[in-house]
């Protein structure tokens, strides 16, 4: 199920659920999760891109692990607030996946997501390597914090 905002995720997760916020990328994919109370994201990992079959079972073994109720895609809508072919790209993965999870789902704007990342990490002087190890799944957890903090405006 897609959800049209964080709220109706959230009417939709049972106790003790969390969520996973996902940052699409060409050639990974960065995961987060939120604790149990949709407070806090913290990074959790970055999956290499692959077929989508191995993606999506990558995805719902997290899922069960992890007891996660909820899936907030970042989209990377254009500046004009416009959708292009990468938005176009996640929708379709969201999609395909629904088709294999029952789980409720919703997408967040990341705009500018990665440059926010990335500036942190530059001003708390990390290597170029540190950087690229640790951006996407820091990328996921900004997208998936923007989207637990909208939950006080609704």
């Amino acid at each position: 199920m897609i959800a049209r905002n964080p709220r109706e995720l959230k009417d939709s997760l049972n106790k003790d659920q969390r969520w996973l916020g996902i940052d699409m990328g060409t050639k990974t994919i960065g995961l987060a999760l939120s604790d149990i109370t949709l407070t806090i994201a913290t990074p959790l990992d970055t999956l290499r891109r692959g077929k989508f079959t191995k993606d999506a079972e990558s995805l719902q073994a997290i899922i069960v692990k992890e007891r996660v109720g909820g899936l907030v895609f970042g989209l990377p809508l254009n500046m004009d607030g416009s959708e292009g072919p990468r938005c176009q790209s996640v929708r379709q993965f969201a999609t395909n996946l629904d088709k294999r999870i029952d789980m409720a789902m919703t997408f967040w704007d990341e705009r500018l997501s990665t440059v926010a990342v990335t500036r942190t990490l530059l001003d708390a002087d990390a290597s170029r390597k540190r950087r690229s190890e640790v951006v996407d799944k820091m990328a996921a957890a900004f997208i998936l914090q923007g989207a637990l903090d909208s939950l006080d405006s609704f």
